[in-house]
């Protein structure tokens, strides 16, 4: 997992070029006039997902993984805390599903606050629970970018 400020997105250019390019989307991309949906960065291979929703409370938060992609989620408004939890031996709540790249746990996280402007890079092997309001419940507008992996 990655955590950081948009305007250092230069210190991750190495990581691999198609994260690279997801952040230079993110950075050069003004969110505010831009609705909810789908995307195309570069094909399927790199995509954003734009969405609109308000943060919940951390019992209705369900930790996930992903197998084919790499999660680039920012904070184009609000903010929330993701949990994390690098991916072992976790309690599996639901078995992957190849559809929607996806796999449910039960497991102890650390909580995460991502602030407006504030991006972070979860790995196939990090569990991520997004969308925890910080105090009350607020708006947050996000963008996830489906970074695909070689």
């Amino acid at each position: 997992m990655i955590l950081d400020h948009i305007e250092n997105r230069n210190l991750y250019s190495t990581l691999n070029s198609r994260i690279n390019k997801a952040l230079e989307y993110l950075a050069d991309t003004d969110f505010s006039e831009i609705e909810a949906g789908r995307y195309e960065i570069d094909g399927d291979d790199i995509y954003a997902l734009v969405s609109e929703y308000k943060t919940k409370d951390l019992s209705k938060g369900k930790p996930e993984s992903h197998r084919n992609y790499i999660d680039v989620q920012f904070v184009a408004s609000g903010e929330e805390f993701i949990g994390y939890a690098p991916l072992s031996d976790q309690k599996i709540t639901e078995e992957y599903n190849e559809v929607n790249d996806i796999t449910f746990y039960d497991c102890d996280q650390s909580l995460c606050l991502v602030q407006e402007n504030m991006f972070a890079i979860f790995f196939p092997t990090d569990i991520h629970m997004p969308g925890i309001r910080v105090t009350n419940p607020i708006p947050v507008k996000k963008i996830v970018v489906k970074v695909k992996i070689d």
